[in-house]
Parts: structure tokens; sequence; C-alpha cells
């Protein structure tokens, strides 16, 4: 039985990792010169894929950690550092730089990437989807469960940026900051418990 806490936490972190919000400004930002149809479809297939990618390593981390002969520990370790610098990134607004000055043209298709990946389904949505799993115990009932928190989260990502124009109108440059930074905060706290957890379970305290 997959406790309450653990879905709330699960979703917060899918949540905060993924960014939704953050990803308004870079969404509105390489669809620029498009139509609203054109963009509906960009947004559909972006989140298509980035729900691929975390379905395949949800089922198959696991296996591929075992395969590979990287411990539960240290992965949670590993993970947890992967996701604090990816903390940094929302905290300082590295990841916002990095989209702000592109100006797609309308035969352009960034729903692959830098949508889908490394955008949506990253480095840091891979390495939680893994942990989250790893955390159930690696049974069906938790993998679904994240899987089903996994697909909430993309539908919440793709109403997000469906909404792009009049959020940004709503919440201004400055809204989507502070909340990017709070979020970043919220991260990097999230990211010092993994890796505290992995050092208990490699034994090291």
């Amino acid at each position: 039985m997959i406790e309450t806490g653990f879905l709330v936490t699960a979703f917060t972190m899918l949540f905060v990792v993924i960014n939704p919000l953050g990803l308004v400004p870079l969404f509105i930002a390489l669809t620029r010169g498009m139509e609203a149809g054109q963009r509906r479809a960009m947004a559909l297939r972006a989140c298509i894929i980035a729900t691929v990618l975390l379905t395949l390593f949800a089922i198959t981390g696991e296996a591929l950690l075992d395969f590979i002969g990287i411990t539960k520990p240290a992965f949670r370790i590993a993970g947890g550092v992967l996701i604090f610098l990816f903390a940094l990134d929302m905290l300082f607004e590295r990841r916002s730089r990095g989209g702000a000055g592109q100006h797609a043209d309308p035969d352009h298709d960034p729903s692959v990437f830098p949508l889908a990946t490394p955008l949506i389904a990253g480095p840091g949505a891979i390495a939680t989807t893994i942990l989250l799993v790893g955390q159930t115990g690696g049974g069906w009932a938790g993998t679904l469960a994240v899987l089903a928190l996994i697909y909430t989260m993309m539908i919440t990502t793709f109403l997000f940026l469906l909404a792009a124009p009049p959020i940004e109108r709503a919440l201004g440059r400055t809204g989507t900051v502070v909340i990017t930074r709070l979020l970043g905060m919220l991260l990097a706290a999230l990211a010092v418990q993994f890796v505290i957890d992995g050092v208990r379970g490699a034994g090291l305290i």
C-alpha cells in the first residue's frame, strides 16, 4: 500500500523538477511566430515524447542500475547531487537564460529538442523518476503509482503550456522569477534529503 504522504511528496518533486511554470516563458520564446494550433501540437508532441521517456526509465531504471552494478544508495546520492545542481540552475535562473533569447520560426519544430528533452524529461526528471520508483521498493504497485503521478504531471504540464500566454501576462517576468526561485529552494532541500538517505543506506552514518 502506497502511503498518501509519499504520493504528495513524489508529485511535489516531479512538479518542482519539471517546473511547468518555468517552462512557460521558454515555450513562448521557442514557439514565437506560430499559430495557436501549431503551438498546441508542439505542446502535445513534447509532452507525449517526455511521457514515453520517463515511462521507460520508470520501468527499466532499476534493472539498468543492477545491470551496471550501481547500488541504490549510490544512485540516491548521485541523483541527489544532480537534482541539487538542477535546483541551483533554477535559483540562479541559468535555465531561463538558456532559452530566453531564442526565437522560433514557423517551420522550426522544438517539440523533441529542447522541449521534450531536456526541458521536460531532462536528467533531473529522469533521476527523480528512478529514485521515486526505488523508494517504493521497486514492485509493480509502486512503479504503477509513480507512473500515474508522471502521467498526471504530464497532463498538468500540457495544460500549463496551453495557457502559456495568459499565465505569462498574469504573473509577469518578476512573478515567474520569484516562483521559480522558491521552487528551486524546495527542490534543493529535497535533493539534500536524497543525499542523506543515500549515505544512511550505504551505512556511512
